[in-house]
């Protein structure tokens, strides 16, 4: 059965070829292939003393992306579907590929002086985020098992090399090996339940799944299927118990690429789960919500209480991320809910677009002040109000955004969260927002722990010399501190994006 499935690909090769490709809807792709040749050709003949030019070609690389989804979004006529529908371009699809370029770009930012500075290879640096990226952009279209794999892969590969980038750190080779082991044993995992599905349903395409799953009464093998199938997104997503790798891999990799895998990676991992439960389990409620219910407790629960513990403020970030996790599966969780479907759907996407800005802007301000403390002790941060106030404030936003304080955009974020939850309006519904609720509390404990080190403690070292970032760490926090609270202010904005009647193309309707 596995065989089989791994030989589907080249049986359907001739029904993928046949139809005409659509160029515009293809241009973002298209743009990140030329770019990732151009950087790589460049690399090769620039000096290294020209290596410089490596990250500002990478931006408008990122930027020239992103031009042809504003104006497919702009000037498109519909869903645009593709190789027998098994890639479609509409409203979901575009939102989520602009959500990756723009983390792409502002990674780039945070990038570009650690690289510089740091003597690391800035060329495959650049390429190895652009495939990542582009990987992240192919999986907002993907809409069949062998498609959705190879952006997994796509945009996975690099991640394992990126992990690694400080080749003479023993915590970031470690960090790779964790990160590269665990995820060839998820990707076997994801791997056999997609074959599984084939063989249950005779294809690959997720509307003939979901057309096959749609009875409800699902045999043994279907059962299985579904089941390794959310275990091995469940792994890309740091979802408990899939969550080891995270906490050492974010301590060990360079700050700029834990933010990345903080935010796009794993907004990925929740692209695609999203994309299989909506499209091809829409049958499979009772087998994936018990399954997707007890993950988001024990993922929020877990990763808030290890936050509690933690002193080095990296750990801490990456021990949030997996408890922000477990709030965006919460919604999720009650995804086949008649009442809740589009409450739902509504609220992971948003919950991503404004978990990317209030993420990313923290670890930017944390890459920022260990240029100065070079450390990343929480201890470190004391009394950076008294000689950095705009990192201080800057910090502040995203942190209180992070507890889901208003009026920034964590609180809409939240908001949408729980109302999906409540909208589902059974007993296991209350019970998971009353955990939930509990759970933000205890974030909001250790959010407030760092910022009042920040406010009221001493500055360990006495040393109060001004903090200078560099200016495009300075640019990424602007765009990160411009969207935290735009979107908290005026949530209506990114509201609209996750409207499901806006996304029928993503139901294949």
């Amino acid at each position: 059965m596995f065989l089989s499935f791994a030989s589907t690909l080249l049986a359907q090769s001739s029904d993928w070829i046949a139809p005409t490709i659509d160029w515009h809807a293809l241009a973002p792709e298209l743009v990140l292939v030329a770019g990732i040749n151009i950087v790589l050709f460049l690399d090769l003949s620039l000096e290294a003393s020209k290596k410089w030019a490596m990250a500002t070609i990478t931006g408008f690389v990122l930027l020239g992306a992103f031009i042809p989804v504003v104006t497919l979004a702009v000037i498109g006529d519909g869903t645009r579907s593709m190789f027998d529908g098994r890639y479609v371009v509409d409203d979901y699809a575009l939102i989520l590929k602009a959500l990756f370029l723009l983390v792409g770009y502002v990674v780039v930012l945070m990038s570009q002086t650690e690289l510089e500075e740091g003597g690391y290879y800035q060329g495959e640096f650049y390429v190895l985020l652009l495939s990542s990226v582009l990987g992240m952009v192919m999986m907002a279209s993907a809409r069949d098992l062998v498609s959705i794999f190879i952006a997994l892969e796509l945009l996975s590969i690099p991640a394992y090399m990126m992990a690694a980038w400080r080749k003479r750190d023993e915590k970031s080779n470690e960090a790779g090996i964790k990160y590269y082991l665990l995820g060839v044993f998820a990707s076997a995992i994801l791997l056999y339940g997609m074959s599984l599905l084939y063989g249950a349903t005779g294809s690959t395409l997720l509307t003939d799944i979901g057309a096959a799953l749609s009875d409800g009464d699902l045999i043994g093998l279907e059962v299985v299927a579904v089941v390794f199938v959310i275990a091995g997104f469940a792994f890309k997503i740091s979802a408990v118990p899939f969550h080891s790798w995270a906490p050492d891999t974010y301590e060990g990799a360079p700050t700029p690429v834990t933010a990345f895998f903080s935010v796009a990676t794993k907004a990925a991992g929740f692209v695609a789960l999203m994309t299989i439960i909506f499209i091809a389990f829409p049958g499979a409620d009772d087998v994936y919500e018990p399954m997707i219910w007890v993950m988001a407790v024990l993922t929020m629960t877990v990763g808030n209480v290890m936050a509690l513990r933690q002193t080095n403020i990296v750990r801490m970030l990456a021990y949030s991320s997996i408890s922000q996790g477990g709030f965006i599966l919460m919604a999720l969780a009650f995804a086949g809910s008649p009442d809740a479907t589009g409450a739902a759907l509504n609220a992971v996407i948003v919950y991503l677009l404004v978990y990317a800005f209030m993420n990313l802007g923290a670890f930017a301000v944390v890459i920022a002040v260990s240029r100065k403390t070079h450390s990343g002790e929480i201890s470190s941060f004391g009394g950076l109000f008294s000689y950095a106030p705009g990192l201080a404030v800057a910090m502040t936003v995203f942190f209180a955004s992070l507890a889901g304080i208003p009026p920034f955009a964590g609180w809409f974020a939240k908001f949408n969260a729980f109302r999906a939850v409540l909208d589902a309006g059974t007993t296991s519904a209350y019970v998971m927002a009353a955990i939930a609720a509990v759970n933000t509390v205890i974030a909001a404990a250790y959010y407030m722990r760092v910022l009042r080190v920040v406010w009221v403690e001493d500055v360990p070292d006495g040393d109060t010399s001004p903090v200078n970032p560099p200016a495009p760490v300075v640019a990424a926090l602007v765009i990160t501190v411009i969207g935290t609270i735009v979107l908290g202010v005026f949530p209506d904005l990114v509201a609209r994006f996750g409207d499901i009647d806006s996304l029928t193309g993503a139901f294949g309707g």
